[in-house]
């Protein structure tokens, strides 16, 4: 569905996207994760054929946008980051009147705006004003906007942000049914559950660049392993811990924290604590993908 070989994007001489390659495959959900600044929206944009690349090659249903960018557009849907719902239209001709750029005959766009409003649980807001929607209701009705069309590829730019957890889910569910009817998507998200709820595969970005690819749980095993453990204790004692053990698959320290990867954790504690190392804080859980982001990533903030 999408394929991308070397792409480039600059900005007044600042590399926002340095050579990075992908591929997503029809009915697969695909993410982007990374950092503020890592690239993610530049890229998204690329592929939404909004912003075009500054070098590489770049593919959409194997064609190439400078040259075939209606055709392409016409077969995609868009959900941005940010709400650009028309807010002087009630909820339901935000969608009808979306369809008429797609050429959409008004029977079918009216049909289709009603199931969709059904489908995303807002047949009852028909005709509310946007500005009266809350959060979560115009994230679904951004993404019923993208389905009026059809498409074969929906692209979601941070789908459930500041959402509650109940809308979260709610998206989510409806996500998978897309992806069960065969809709290819491509997500980015700050949410690492999120990611390792929806993703098939993902990449992790950062400066630009592709840092690592794979599906949630092979990165998780990949890099971390089954556990962690958590501990704090003095700066100078965690640099005169022993890390080469051979329960320990890995480690991060940031100030007093110290992180340990393992596939045993609860044994790695028991072996660190009699060695007479004493703590007030020590826990032992289930590694996830913001371990394998935080460990490729960084702890600390970039802009």
């Amino acid at each position: 569905m999408v394929e991308a070989k070397g792409l480039e994007k600059r900005f007044d001489g600042v590399e926002a996207v340095r050579g990075i390659s992908f591929t997503v495959g029809k009915g697969e959900c695909f993410g982007f994760l990374g950092p503020n600044g890592a690239g993610k929206t530049t890229t998204m944009r690329i592929i939404g054929c909004v912003s075009p690349s500054t070098a590489g090659s770049f593919h959409v249903f194997g064609l190439d946008p400078s040259r075939s960018l209606r055709e392409i557009k016409r077969r995609i849907g868009v959900v941005p980051q940010e709400s650009n719902l028309d807010e002087a239209l009630p909820v339901g001709e935000n969608l009808t009147v979306y369809a008429r750029f797609f050429n959409v005959p008004s029977q079918l766009a009216n049909r289709r705006a009603e199931e969709l409003l059904s489908f995303m649980e807002l047949t009852e807001k028909r005709n509310a004003k946007v500005a009266d929607l809350s959060g979560g209701m115009k994230r679904r009705l951004l993404i019923s906007r993208a389905l009026m069309s059809d498409p074969e590829l929906l692209i979601l730019d941070e789908p459930t942000t500041g959402l509650d957890p109940q809308a979260r889910h709610l998206v989510w569910d409806k996500l998978f049914e897309l992806k069960s009817r065969g809709v290819t998507q491509i997500i980015t998200t700050h949410y690492m559950d999120e990611a390792q709820q929806l993703c098939d595969r993902l990449v992790i970005m950062d400066r630009g660049l592709i840092m690592e690819e794979g599906g949630p749980n092979e990165l998780v095993e990949k890099h971390i392993g089954r556990e962690v453990l958590e501990m704090r204790l003095p700066e100078k004692l965690i640099s005169e811990l022993p890390k080469d053990d051979p329960l320990i698959r890995g480690f991060d320290a940031y100030r007093d924290l110290l992180i340990l990867y393992s596939n045993e954790a609860d044994a790695l504690l028991d072996k660190i604590q009699a060695m007479g190392v004493k703590t007030d804080y020590a826990i032992v859980r289930r590694s996830t993908l913001e371990d394998v982001f935080l460990k490729l990533t960084g702890r600390r903030l970039t802009e």
